[in-house]
């Protein structure tokens, strides 16, 4: 079956099509028959000649004769759509399939982008207490710091780090760089005294690597 359209990709639209005639050519077939049954039920293989060999004068043998031939017409018509309908489903099918393909193989290129563009976290955050500066800040659990400051995976060497940036910093917004559910999230953190323990109300971990 040639494409539709000049090599136009086959559509669901163009396989509705095909079916739409193929209803209609069966329609037809089921008019024909019913009008040969109309004709004494002749059918397709009753003879048209009475016993003595002359032409039947109870049935309409033009009637007969062309629903007969018109059934034959249909029937190969309806013979050859069917091989359309089955030929333009497969393709149908085929190109589901390798655009379902295609597009699992762009999410899975650029989630690997996007995790070799990600900087390396140093320290992640397990616990942010309520109305805490840290949660003011936006800063949630599970968020992985690649930044904190001045602190940064290359000069990272223990939490001391990040407790000395914070009790320098105190009153002062510190610029801090996480990731969060695969994206990398800035968040603008002031350590200040509040109603909890510490200046910033959240526990952090250092990642193992």
């Amino acid at each position: 079956m040639a494409e539709p359209g000049g090599g136009r990709p086959v559509t669901v639209s163009d396989v509705q099509q095909l079916v739409r005639r193929k209803d209609e050519i069966e329609a037809q077939i089921k008019a024909c028959y019913e009008l040969l049954e109309g004709q004494k039920g002749v059918g397709m293989h009753e003879p048209l000649v009475d016993a003595e060999g002359f032409p039947r004068a109870d049935i309409d043998l033009y009637q007969v004769r062309t629903a007969r031939h018109n059934i034959i017409c249909l029937q190969n018509d309806h013979k050859a759509l069917m091989k359309q309908v089955e030929e333009a489903l497969h393709k149908l099918h085929a190109r589901e399939k390798e655009k379902h393909a295609k597009d699992e193989a762009e999410a899975l290129a650029e989630a690997m982008s996007q995790s070799q563009s990600l900087p390396q976290a140093f320290a992640k955050v397990n616990a942010v207490t309520p109305g805490s500066p840290a949660s003011v800040s936006g800063l949630q659990v599970d968020d992985e710091i690649v930044e904190f400051g001045s602190v940064n995976v290359n000069n990272f060497q223990n939490l001391q780090n990040i407790a000395t940036v914070v009790q320098h910093s105190e009153g002062r917004p510190l610029s801090v760089t996480v990731i969060r559910s695969g994206r990398r999230v800035h968040v603008g953190l002031t350590p200040k005294r509040w109603a909890g323990k510490g200046l910033l109300g959240c526990n952090i971990i250092p990642l193992q690597r």
